[in-house]
C-alpha cells in the first residue's frame, strides 16, 4: 500500500515536471526579433496549475515582494526615458516590463501574498525607490547615457534573479525566475545593440566579463 501510494506521487511529481518543460517549449517568453521579451501570461497561468503549493519561507515571500517591484523598476525607468527621448527601444521594452511584472503578480496571488506596487516612479523598497531616482536623474544627459541606463537595469536585475533563484527550490517561483532571467538577458542585447547603432560599445558594469559575452553571444 505505502509502496503503491510512494509511485503514485512520483508519478504526479513527474508529471507536473514535464508539464513545466513542456510549457517553457511553448514559449512562456515571446521573443521578437527587435529582442523585445514579453512574458506569455496564459501560458504561465496554464503551467503553474499544474505545479504544487508549498509554504514559502521568509526569504522567498522577501524575493518575490522584492522582485515584482524590481520589474515594474524597469518599466518605469524606460517610461521616463522614453518620455525624454522618443526612442523605440524604451517603448517596446516598457510594455515588455508590464507583462513581467503580471508575471510575478501571479505568483503573489498563488500564494496570498499582498502586492506592494504603487504608482509610477514610486516603490514601497527604499533601496528600489533609491534606485529609481537615481537612474532617471541621468536621463537627460545624452542617448547614449539613457542607453546605457537600460543596459544597466537589465545587468542589475539578471544578478537579482540569480540571487533570488539561489533561495529557493519551488518549482513554480524558478520557472518565473528563469523566463525573467531570459528576458532580461534578451534586454540587454537590444540595448547593446541600439548603443552600437549610435556608434558606441557597452562595457558591463555589473554582470562579469565573462557572463556578459555569453549573453551577447546567445538568443534566449
Amino acid at each position: 500500500m505505502m509502496k503503491s501510494m510512494f509511485l503514485g506521487s512520483l508519478c504526479l511529481l513527474m508529471a507536473a515536471f514535464l508539464g513545466t518543460a513542456h510549457a517553457t517549449d511553448q514559449n512562456l517568453l515571446v521573443v521578437t526579433d527587435n529582442y523585445t521579451s514579453e512574458v506569455n501570461d496564459s501560458a504561465l497561468g496554464m503551467a503553474l496549475t499544474a505545479l504544487p503549493l508549498g509554504d514559502l519561507s521568509a526569504q522567498e515571500k522577501e524575493g518575490l515582494l522584492y522582485m515584482v517591484e524590481e520589474e515594474k523598476l524597469a518599466g518605469d525607468v524606460y517610461l521616463a526615458l522614453n518620455d525624454r527621448w522618443k526612442l523605440r527601444v524604451f517603448d517596446n521594452i516598457e510594455e515588455a516590463e508590464r507583462t513581467h511584472v503580471a508575471a510575478v503578480k501571479m505568483l503573489l496571488e498563488r500564494y496570498s501574498l499582498p502586492d506592494p506596487t504603487k504608482g509610477a516612479g514610486i516603490f514601497s523598497n527604499q533601496t528600489l525607490q533609491e534606485l529609481y531616482e537615481d537612474l532617471v536623474s541621468r536621463k537627460s544627459n545624452s542617448v547614449k547615457d539613457a542607453l546605457e541606463v537600460g543596459a544597466v537595469v537589465e545587468e542589475i536585475d539578471i544578478l537579482d534573479l540569480e540571487e533570488r533563484s539561489s533561495q529557493t527550490d519551488r518549482a513554480d517561483i524558478l520557472l518565473v525566475y528563469a523566463n525573467l532571467k531570459r528576458a532580461s538577458e534578451n534586454h540587454l542585447r537590444a540595448f547593446v545593440n541600439n548603443l552600437k547603432r549610435e556608434g558606441y560599445e557597452y562595457s558591463p558594469q555589473h554582470l562579469s566579463q565573462e557572463e556578459y559575452d555569453r549573453i551577447l553571444g546567445s538568443r534566449g
